[in-house]
């Protein structure tokens, strides 16, 4: 169950990239929802999805919280 909502917040959040505030919003969403495992992983992905989206690297440290 745990890895479906890892899953699901890997979705929305490239759902709503074309936005950084709504991105931000979704993080610190995703921050409250996962597990410390789970936040590892998460970034682990954003590092490699924000390359080629260098407009939401900013939006990283909301995981390092």
């Amino acid at each position: 169950m745990p890895r479906m909502i890892y899953d699901y917040t890997k979705n929305v959040l490239e759902k709503v990239s074309f936005d950084i505030k709504l991105f931000a919003k979704e993080l610190k969403k995703a921050v409250r929802n996962l597990l410390p495992y789970e936040l590892e992983h998460l970034k682990k992905w954003l590092l490699y999805f924000t390359s080629e989206k260098p407009e939401l690297k900013q939006c990283i440290h909301i995981v390092d919280v």
